[in-house]
């Protein structure tokens, strides 16, 4: 039998444990806006909800002091029954939960750090040989909540996680309205019109953009191998892990994500997607950027399709060169990649 209240209390513990060990890999800014969501989680707090500064506080101390105790802990196997299977085995653990109508997930995300979720499962599919679960609530996460990712051939999409950071956007927006391509985006998802049917639009809507993102990075893996998660595990926590992540989330949109908008002509997705391309992707591909500019001036989504079907080329191009200097200076190569993918550097 099943005991589920077991089940989520040992996955969140290792949340925790998770969280103990990388909570202070990020800065004080971006740390206390992931504590003030998990806050606003932990407690069903909704969006439009006013947090407590003393309350947030409060917890603040109690979880650091929680985390000094756990931080030496090991990651506890998950009681499923009879079996208690590794936590990073997610294909026995969803063997045993998808069923039920539950879906789990233990891996590795950037910097390396160990991510867990348990949620409900909304629904399953097969594409490209890939299989995609679809969450709605959750049951337990730690402090960094992925909306979508992939390990080996399964999509975990949570729509929950989703559903928060699309939110985030929205406030950013509100505090801060010069992303007009966010703008662009609520008018074409009637956000306005009605909040709440609004979001529930954008959830619908990018939830469909993740699974496209992710069978880009199926595909991505494929043509680059094992090694790339090699070279990558060789740069945790560098700049030139940070650009390799990001020449990888090209290589996938450029593969599937972007292709796939602009043969939809989906305004809204393709609004969406620009108003959050930032950060390392923004920076080594600008080209997308003025293909996005051509296409809301003209509504031509041509100019976005060419700028894919050249970035595949040469974001493999690129990758496949990263591989090769990997290859040959090992954990040496850092420099070498970054000189590769910073024009600054390179000039």
């Amino acid at each position: 039998m099943l005991n589920f209240g077991e089940l989520v209390n040992t996955v969140q513990r290792n949340c925790h444990i998770s969280d103990a060990r990388y909570a202070g890999d990020y800065t004080l800014c971006v740390f206390l806006l992931k504590m003030r969501e998990l806050y606003r989680w932990e407690h069903e707090i909704p969006f439009t909800g006013v947090l407590s500064k003393d309350a947030i506080g409060e917890w603040l101390k109690e979880r650091e002091q929680m985390w000094d105790r756990m931080e030496a802990s090991e990651f506890e196997p998950l009681p499923l029954g009879g079996e208690r299977p590794d936590p990073f085995d997610s294909a026995a653990i969803n063997r045993e939960l998808v069923p039920r109508g539950y879906v789990y997930s233990g891996g590795y995300g950037r910097f390396n750090k160990p991510h867990f979720f348990l949620g409900n499962l909304a629904r399953a599919e097969r594409r490209d040989g890939l299989t995609i679960y679809v969450s709605s609530c959750e049951y337990a996460r730690d402090l960094v909540a992925p909306p979508a990712m992939i390990q080996s051939d399964v999509i975990y999409v949570r729509q929950e996680s989703l559903r928060r950071f699309i939110w985030e956007k929205i406030e950013e927006h509100r505090w801060s309205p010069v992303n007009t391509a966010m703008a662009e985006a609520l008018v074409a998802y009637r956000f306005d019109d009605d909040e709440a049917a609004g979001l529930e639009r954008m959830v619908d809507g990018e939830t469909e953009t993740l699974i496209l993102h992710e069978l880009g990075e199926g595909q991505a893996g494929r043509l680059l191998g094992e090694a790339w998660h090699t070279m990558l595990a060789s740069l945790a926590r560098s700049k030139a892990e940070i650009m390799a992540r990001a020449v990888r989330d090209l290589l996938a949109d450029c593969l599937q994500t972007l292709p796939a908008l602009a043969a939809r002509g989906d305004a809204a997705a393709l609004h969406f997607y620009f108003a959050n391309f930032g950060g390392m992707r923004r920076y080594l591909a600008p080209e997308l950027v003025a293909a996005y500019r051509r296409w809301s001036v003209d509504g031509e989504a041509r100019a976005i399709d060419e700028a894919a079907t050249i970035g595949r080329e040469r974001w493999l191009d690129t990758a496949r060169t990263m591989l090769r200097l990997h290859a040959e200076r090992g954990t040496e190569a850092g420099p070498a990649i970054e000189t590769l993918l910073d024009p600054a550097r390179a000039a």
